[in-house]
């Protein structure tokens, strides 16, 4: 959200369909199947359930309609095409809408293992089966009303739960550690990382404590959060979380646990 990309969203043509190239759905062939084999045993069972549901295609790229169709008679969400990037404030208004946005490309050879744009795969994969959860469905619809009718500032804060829960998630199970998180179930480096990686922190969720924890999209986390099951978002949630912004805001913000982000120096 905000910066350029070279990837441009594809749109639906007049059958109602998008059409991906040979090369795209090799891709997702490609990425599905490296990736439901890379997350067994690690995954969360709530996401493991979501695929079953969702039953999503390994051959090629799914339709969204065949996701909304499956997201809508389960928890009333659906999917909403966008394009490559978009605003924050479009971004909160289609989540509280129970819509959720997927950048309809996906991303090239050149950038299989890790791209900073959210592309098909990651939405799809990453995030949609645990839309079938009504504790998540639930907590990702608050969290786009609470940040339609925030103030930029505050935005920035909240910004720091979604990345923390939504996409970084880890549930500490009774059957061990578990991700839910999408920006690590659709990447097989970031999922052996979060796992298994000495250097990696992983805390006990707080959600003060997670308002004011800085993070870089572009490495690998050096700190996680964890739940001890989904459920937990309901009750996170249903806290006034704009309250617990100000708490945040009046301790001020952690140290940052990684290095600032180099500057291109214009030549």
């Amino acid at each position: 959200m905000g910066k350029a990309t070279k990837y441009v969203s594809k749109d639906i043509e007049a059958d109602g369909k998008i059409h991906w190239t040979d090369e795209e759905n090799q891709i997702w062939q490609e990425l599905i199947t490296r990736q439901l084999d890379c997350i067994k045993g690690k995954a969360c069972d709530e996401f493991i359930a979501g695929l079953d549901k969702l039953k999503l295609p390994t051959d090629r790229i799914p339709q969204l309609e065949e996701v909304s169709e499956v997201l809508l008679a389960t928890t009333g969400w659906q999917c909403a095409k966008v394009p490559a990037l978009i605003g924050f404030g479009e971004f909160f208004k289609l989540l509280s809408e129970k819509k959720f946005p997927v950048a309809t490309f996906i991303r090239t050879r050149e950038e299989f293992d890790y791209l900073q744009e959210p592309d098909i795969f990651h939405e799809i994969f990453g995030h949609c089966p645990l839309l079938t959860n009504p504790a998540f469905a639930n907590f990702t619809q608050r969290y786009g009303e609470l940040g339609l009718n925030a103030s930029k500032e505050d935005r920035v804060f909240l910004a720091r739960l979604y990345w923390f829960t939504i996409e970084f998630g880890l549930l500490n199970t009774e059957d061990g550690l578990r991700i839910y998180g999408g920006g690590i179930l659709s990447s097989p480096g970031e999922t052996q990382y979060a796992m298994f990686d000495e250097k990696a922190e992983r805390k006990v969720l707080d959600v003060v404590d997670v308002l004011r924890t800085p993070y870089r999209i572009d490495i690998m986390q050096p700190i996680y959060f964890m739940l001890n099951k989904i459920s937990e978002l309901d009750t996170i949630s249903q806290l006034d979380l704009l309250a617990l912004v100000e708490e945040a805001k009046a301790l001020g913000l952690h140290e940052p646990k990684f290095p600032p982000k180099e500057k291109k120096i214009a030549s």
